[in-house]
């Protein structure tokens, strides 16, 4: 069974439960599974070292986790139209990776949450694209052949799938997010399974 590696940093929530969504709709391609994974989180100031299993959620990523996935998607909250620190931290030490080319000629997408509807979500998946450029990734969106993408009056975008917490924090992602969310899911582990054979 092939796997598509989910790796996120979610501090309110909705980016995990985009990852949810995302692993579902993975899951909806026979042969295929999600791999969920998170990274750590980044201080200023260090007392101890992180542990090696989060207390709840995902396992945080290893390099191997990177080697043996057949597809990413990588997913951040979004600060300032960028990607969180903790997601840049873990893309910035990943030198041995792009010389070796672990992720060159896999395919991969991105995901975020953002607090408004105008907090600069398509502005972070794009700057969020850039890193998975370079370690030779093939960048999959989701088409507007997604009847979702069309309609949705919140979160959701070609560049990849997102979510409006909006002023209250919702980390729920409404309907039409969850659709195209799995949707991206879906897109990035048939393309996976389609570069296999």
């Amino acid at each position: 069974m092939g796997e598509i590696l989910v790796l996120y940093y979610s501090r309110g929530g909705s980016v995990a439960r985009l990852a949810r969504q995302i692993a579902r709709g993975i899951g909806e391609v026979a042969g295929m599974a999600a791999r969920l994974r998170t990274v750590p989180p980044v201080a200023a100031v260090t007392q101890t070292a992180q542990p090696p299993v989060p207390d709840d959620g995902a396992p945080y990523v290893s390099v191997q986790d990177l080697v043996e996935c057949q597809g990413l998607l990588l997913g951040s909250p979004t600060r300032f139209g960028n990607m969180a620190a903790p997601v840049k931290h873990f893309l910035d030490g990943l030198g041995a990776e792009w010389v070796n080319g672990t992720l060159a000629g896999k395919p991969a997408g991105v995901f975020t949450s953002t607090a408004s509807m105008h907090g600069g979500q398509e502005s972070t998946l794009l700057s969020m694209q850039v890193p998975l450029l370079h370690h030779g990734c093939l960048i999959v969106g989701i088409p507007f052949t997604e009847p979702t993408l069309s309609h949705t009056t919140s979160g959701g975008t070609p560049y990849g799938a997102s979510h409006v917490a909006g002023a209250a924090d919702d980390p729920q992602p409404t309907d039409d997010e969850a659709v195209l969310a799995r949707a991206l899911g879906r897109r990035v582990a048939d393309i996976a399974q389609r570069l296999a054979r």
